[in-house]
């Protein structure tokens, strides 16, 4: 049958698999969406601000 040590590796191999699995899903649903939407919220920031001070400067 099977030796306590293939048992072993069968639940680290899952327990890897697992924890790989929802690391994925929180990055795809967490991080990565907060990520582009701070990058995009700045760089619209970034551009009002210099057209503000364009606008001032003139």
């Amino acid at each position: 049958m099977f030796d306590f040590d293939q048992y072993l590796g069968f639940l680290s191999f899952l327990t890897i698999l697992t924890i790989g699995f929802w690391l994925m899903i929180f990055l795809l649903t967490f991080v990565i969406p907060y990520w582009l939407f701070g990058n995009i919220k700045e760089l619209l920031k970034e551009k009002r601000d210099a057209k503000k001070a364009a606008r001032e400067k003139a």
